[in-house]
């Protein structure tokens, strides 16, 4: 999608700090990150959010988890697992995104 921020990113139309790519997924650095580690797991294909998955999506679904876990397994302590679904939930930029949490406790609940 032309006009999508995360799409420019994953195709490498705007620089980023990726920590891991692959064939379908990329992760990067948050540029406003929420803790000391936050890194976003995005797939190169859009799909604007959670809301729009269906059971063709396990594949795409399965890198992203995959690439969340690699991100966050280095990590000591734990971290956590987020993605936001409309405006009301804190979505802000509409291609599916996860954030990988930690470096920090995190407290419960979130907001």
């Amino acid at each position: 999608m032309a006009d999508c921020l995360f799409c420019s990113i994953a195709a490498g139309g705007i620089p980023s700090d990726v920590v891991l790519e692959t064939n379908d997924v990329v992760a990067f650095n948050d540029i406003n990150p929420a803790a000391p580690t936050h890194v976003l797991v995005i797939p190169k294909r859009h799909v604007a959010s959670a809301a729009e998955l269906g059971p063709e999506d396990a594949g795409i679904l399965s890198s992203l988890f995959e690439a969340a876990a690699r991100v966050g397994r280095d990590l000591e302590g734990g971290w956590r697992l987020v993605t936001n679904v409309g405006p009301d939930a804190g979505q802000s930029v509409f291609h599916l995104h996860f954030h990988v949490l930690g470096g920090r406790p995190l407290s419960w609940p979130p907001g």
